[in-house]
């Protein structure tokens, strides 16, 4: 069982009383349990996901990747990045990446770990293991500085819009057309790809319109689990394409097979689904993982 978080009962009481249980769940939620003991640690990383409360609704922070980059150039992401051989665990991964991509400084006493999510497989073989956490002092927003050669822009996005789109509609959103939202959608829409190569099963992408690029991918899967697991309730739009997975079976066997090593998974949690799919040509492109 994964330890609870505590914060501070004067940094919650700031919080609106929706707010407040949104986080008092997320402390509460236990990640179902992975044994990456034999991982190859090179393979291993860690994203933050940054929640704070801003007139009256809790947001997420979030970046878009610099467009000089080899992979995913220009995409939204979380800050993140793999662990470092001085890394004591995944926690300081993920607040050291957050302090190099975007200035949040090191140690810095206003913001509070929530939470961890079970780690997700992306498109690079990499376990990526979510860090929630609160910030509670949002002052410190205004002098956070994009990393040159790393992030070319850092935003943010009301979290409860990742399960009903539509209260995305009061933001500043980037034009219909645009490179940043090249579809007709207003502020939603998902796709189906096929994958033969992992049991004749489908994955469905979802992208999120933003005042950035579109958020989906990988980025976007962890925040619909972070959102289900707050708010307690299901997205208004079909979550599961007809045919996907909902378990971390297949993809165990699969890392089994490409790594020979074993893995256990045990324990509960809350249904928090995790998929990451890029082009459905084998692992390096396209990961599905869902517990049911």
């Amino acid at each position: 069982m994964s330890a609870v978080h505590e914060i501070p009962t004067e940094i919650l009481e700031t919080l609106s009383p929706r707010n407040r249980s949104c986080i008092e769940r997320l402390r509460r939620h236990q990640p179902e349990e992975v044994d990456f003991s034999n991982y190859p640690p090179g393979k291993l990383a860690a994203v933050l996901v940054m929640l704070f409360e801003k007139a009256g609704e809790l947001r997420v922070l979030l970046t878009t990747r610099s467009k000089s980059l080899r992979t995913h150039p220009g995409q939204v992401a979380l800050p993140g990045g793999r662990v470092d051989a001085t890394d004591a665990d995944v926690f300081e991964t993920a607040y050291r990446e957050a302090h190099e991509e975007v200035g949040l400084p090191r140690d810095y006493p206003h913001i509070h770990t929530i939470c961890t999510l079970r780690p997700y497989i992306s498109s690079a073989k990499l376990l990526v293991t979510p860090v929630v956490a609160l910030l509670a002092d949002i002052s410190i927003l205004n002098s956070f500085v994009p990393s040159p050669g790393e992030v070319d822009r850092i935003f943010d996005h009301p979290l409860e819009a990742i399960l009903d789109p539509s209260l995305a509609s009061k933001e500043n959103l980037a034009p219909k057309g645009s490179a940043d939202w090249p579809y007709e959608d207003e502020l939603y829409n998902h796709s189906d790809i096929d994958l033969p190569w992992l049991g004749n099963s489908t994955y469905r992408m979802h992208r999120f319109r933003s005042t950035a690029f579109a958020i989906k991918g990988l980025t976007s899967d962890i925040l619909i689990a972070t959102a289900e697991i707050a708010y307690e309730k299901s997205p208004t739009y079909e979550r599961y394409a007809p045919g996907q997975l909902r378990t971390f079976a297949p993809i165990l066997r699969i890392l089994e097979a490409e790594y020979g090593v074993q893995h256990a998974v045990s324990g509960t949690s809350t249904p928090t689904p995790k998929v990451e799919v890029g082009v459905p040509s084998g692992l390096a492109n396209a990961v599905m993982s869902a517990q049911r």
